[in-house]
């Protein structure tokens, strides 16, 4: 059995960001990070649209908009400071109806409270600024990036390794035992002792929590995000990052148009029901998976309250000329020809027993262990203060 003083499990950035900050709180540690897919990054880390958010829809006080702020800055500096292309194009949150336009009066207060950069502009600024997108006004927000997230996580895991620690991919966790003085750890054949241990296991997060014996009431429902990407030849279609106004009764944000790092143009991500938490193909499907949230209460609550929602979604999904019309709310000028394939993310939703979405981040812990039970959006942005407030609990108690 090998004996540590820390464990992570999950290899997404934050899972990595939180050995990172292990390490850099108490150099000389001992550290092994577990993820049990055989590459890092392979889940929601690198399947997501690669935007560096400003935080600017998250109620204050909350920990979203705490960790979004601080995080785009310092995933900004952390690019820097290890050469990391990004780059800063800026976000307009485009309103295409007299209700949406009306709506970012209250986004523009909250950046006001937030203390963010921002700027009304009307049709015609819109229209000047960018021919191709369509709307009533729009806010700008400049500091809003764009960066390949697994080029982060695997400068995280070079700094964790070259930090001491050790990093095992194909590492799937079978068994975690929690006893006053350790936390054993068991992956088929291998079997860890730490001192601490802290699980950042995104769309198996319930699982895990529930294999280590703890009580929860919340479970990860996967909502498949389905993207397309414009052709070669429409790669300056858009100078910034498009988004619709959200509405503030549903946790997506909508479909937009964003320009990734490497030159192209994303459209997406819709938002229905995952049928395997892990299958990224159209029309994956895993039994055990769907057998799991079907006898979910909460499951049920969702959709009854969000009937109307599901069903537009899914034919979204189902129908590219449905999808398309999402698109033309604000780029009139798009075909069905221009919404080339693209890879699909998951987006792992925690969501409690009475249907409850829970938008915020959400912890679970014991005297050893610390579970992140909900990471949602943005938190690849926010992974770096994630992670540093997860080390810092880790850290507190491990001295202790």
């Amino acid at each position: 059995m090998e004996r540590t003083d820390y464990c992570v499990i999950g290899g997404g950035i934050v899972g990595l960001a939180t050995a990172y900050q292990l390490l850099r709180k108490q150099p000389g540690a001992s550290l092994v990070l577990l993820e049990a897919a055989e590459t890092l990054a392979s889940h929601q880390t690198g399947h997501n649209s690669g935007v560096i958010h400003s935080g600017i829809y998250y109620a204050p006080g909350s920990l979203k908009a705490r960790f979004s702020k601080a995080g785009a800055q310092q995933t900004k500096d952390f690019c820097r400071e290890h050469g990391i292309r990004y780059a800063e194009p800026g976000k307009l949150l485009v309103a295409a109806s007299e209700v949406e336009l009306a709506r970012l009066d209250g986004l523009e207060e909250r950046a006001a409270v937030h203390e963010l950069d921002c700027e009304r502009i009307d049709q015609a600024e819109l229209s000047r600024r960018e021919p191709n997108i369509s709307g009533l006004g729009a806010l700008f927000i400049p500091s809003t990036g764009i960066v390949d997230y697994r080029e982060v996580a695997r400068r995280l895991a070079e700094l964790v390794t070259e930090a001491g620690g050790r990093v095992v991919t194909g590492a799937k966790v079978s068994s975690i035992v929690e006893h006053p003085d350790r936390v054993e750890v068991g992956t088929g054949q291998e079997r860890y002792s730490c001192r601490r241990l802290v699980a950042c296991a995104g769309l198996q997060s319930d699982r895990l929590a529930e294999l280590a014996g703890m009580a929860i009431d919340v479970q990860i429902i996967p909502f498949r995000g389905e993207y397309f990407e414009l052709p070669a030849a429409k790669s300056d279609y858009v100078r910034h990052l498009i988004y619709p106004v959200p509405d503030p009764e549903l946790p997506f944000l909508g479909v937009h148009l964003t320009p990734t790092i490497d030159g192209s143009i994303t459209v997406g991500p819709n938002a229905v029901l995952g049928l395997a938490r892990e299958g990224y193909p159209k029309f994956s499907v895993d039994m055990k998976d769907v057998a799991r949230y079907v006898r979910f209460p909460g499951l049920w609550h969702v959709a009854w309250s969000n009937a109307a929602t599901a069903v537009r979604e899914a034919r979204n999904s189902l129908f590219k000329g449905s999808y398309l019309q999402e698109c033309r709310k604000y780029a009139p000028g798009l075909a069905k020809a221009d919404l080339l394939p693209y890879e699909a993310g998951i987006r792992a939703q925690a969501v409690r027993r009475d249907g409850t979405l829970l938008h915020d981040f959400l912890l679970a812990e014991t005297e050893r262990m610390i579970h992140v039970l909900n990471a949602p959006s943005p938190a690849a942005t926010a992974a770096l203060p994630i992670g540093e407030h997860l080390a810092g609990k880790a850290a507190l108690r491990h001295a202790a």
